[in-house]
């Protein structure tokens, strides 16, 4: 069998970390970074006779994210011991939350090259995160960091909804975006904010039955996510079709090699030995505090989008890029304010900014100036007091320095050239070094005009008026 015979099934367990202050059960800071073992005290520690103390905003954030990913939310649910070791798992279990998840029965929207498409969710539940384990890249030893342990996480468990590596990128990216829009965590993938343990099993096409799936623990990288996917599907088809079977198990992705690699078999729930935790009480949401938090949510990305396309009649495929993310969503809105010039706004995070973004390899959450000077920025192109190709070498530097547009604008002298008497005597000079173009101008060849534009123009540094330029050559040509 080919493989297009077979069909992709997949799920993911998202873990988020959660921009609180403080962590679940102490008063801890959550501040990335930090020198090893100084964001930790008896309680994350697990150090005997401690006990934890549930943080509120933790229970307030996994609603809202909840309530974004439309689940029911549970109006009891409870604290669970899951007991494995790691080395740096303190108390050699962790709490979290095993049959009484505090949201369930949810889903979001993709979009597919086929169309809309639910993705369900089978529950989030929040838990405790672990530490960290520092190898000693001289074969050493491995040193235990503990400022990570007890730093609030949801998880997000998927249903088997989606089918390969282009659904789940989709999938994953929107769920970022909704968690970044909500503002419940920073999603700082390369922080270890956001990751995701991948399942995949694979199938032949209509069968109903799910193969047997393997998990990849831990990816926290869009990229990492589609290589792995990709190689991992391969390998369960060359199993099956040389009549083997695929083993449940635990994998990691190794990046240098390009390939999954056992970990070891995979563990099922009953292998956590789950039990209520005894130090936590039980958890009671009422109608009315879910409710209140419904009141006081931000506006999600679909809702921006639909926005965007009905009041300031953008395309659709603008708006699904302004709104992928928050940060260009509120440069765009934040510029609105300043120009009111909506595509003018679009075209220049879309193409402009994204492309430096891309090129200095920085997240949009990095850009360095505020909507305030984007909008601003616009406004001096609208005005006529730079062109369009000033304003580029503005951008530019706006990214590399952080300083104002008027400010780059006045220290360099780009300051458009809008004078009447100062055009034409360019316009002349031009023409009077260009005969050749005038007559190919009078013979019908319109690509003529173009150059004695771009001759204007180098001329004057990018600073003429290109408007003016036109319109003065025009008239000028026309009377010879």
């Amino acid at each position: 069998m080919a493989k297009e015979d077979y069909e992709v099934v997949m799920g993911l367990e998202i873990h988020a970390e959660l921009s609180t202050k403080t962590k679940i059960f102490c008063s801890c800071p959550t501040d990335f970074g930090g020198e090893p073992n100084t964001h930790c005290c008896p309680v994350c520690m697990a150090m005997p006779g401690t006990l934890p103390v549930l943080n509120e905003k933790v229970v307030e954030y996994a609603v809202k994210a909840g309530i974004a990913m439309n689940c029911d939310i549970a109006e009891n649910s409870k604290n669970d011991r899951k007991n494995y070791f790691y080395p740096d798992l303190p108390k050699s279990y962790q709490i979290s939350q095993f049959d009484m998840p505090l949201c369930k029965n949810g889903y979001i929207e993709i979009e597919t090259k086929d169309g809309k498409k639910k993705i369900g969710i089978t529950r989030i539940h929040f838990e405790e995160d672990a530490g960290k384990l520092n190898h000693d890249e001289y074969g050493g030893g491995s040193f235990v960091d503990l400022n990570r342990a007890g730093v609030p996480l949801i998880e997000i468990v998927s249903e088997p909804d989606i089918r390969g590596a282009e659904e789940a990128d989709i999938y994953l990216k929107k769920v970022k975006s909704i968690l970044e829009y909500i503002e419940v965590s920073d999603c700082k993938m390369q922080e270890g904010s956001l990751r995701a343990d991948v399942n995949v099993s694979v199938r032949k096409k209509g069968d109903n039955k799910l193969g047997t799936r393997t998990e990849m623990k831990n990816m926290n990288s869009f990229r990492a996510i589609q290589n792995a996917v990709a190689y991992e599907v391969k390998r369960q088809i060359d199993i099956l079709e040389s009549g083997g079977k695929v083993e449940q198990e635990t994998l990691r992705w190794d990046e240098l090699q390009g390939e999954t690699i056992s970990m070891r078999d995979k563990e099922d729930a009953q292998d956590y030995r789950y039990f209520p935790e005894p130090d936590l009480a039980l958890i009671h949401i009422s109608k009315e505090y879910v409710e209140e938090i419904k009141r006081n949510m931000p506006e999600l990305p679909e809702s921006r989008k639909n926005r965007y396309i009905s009041y300031y009649n953008l395309p659709e495929y603008d708006a699904n890029i302004l709104t992928s993310t928050k940060y260009f969503s509120n440069l765009f809105e934040g510029a609105l304010e300043v120009c009111n010039n909506p595509k003018a706004v679009s075209n220049w995070i879309m193409s402009d900014i994204i492309g430096i973004l891309n090129e200095k390899e920085i997240n949009a959450d990095k850009i360095p100036f505020t909507a305030k000077d984007l909008g601003e920025l616009i406004c001096l192109i609208d005005k006529g007091t730079i062109s369009t190709s000033i304003a580029k070498k503005v951008l530019l530097e706006m990214f590399d320095t952080s300083e104002k547009p008027n400010k780059i604008i006045e220290k360099n002298g780009w300051v458009q050239i809008s004078d009447e008497g100062a055009i034409i005597e360019v316009v002349n000079k031009i023409l009077a070094a260009n005969p050749q173009s005038i007559s190919d101008y009078k013979a019908g060849k319109d690509r003529a005009l173009g150059f004695l534009i771009g001759q204007a123009m180098k001329e004057t540094k990018g600073k003429a008026n290109p408007g003016m330029l036109n319109k003065m050559f025009l008239e000028e040509l026309n009377k010879q």
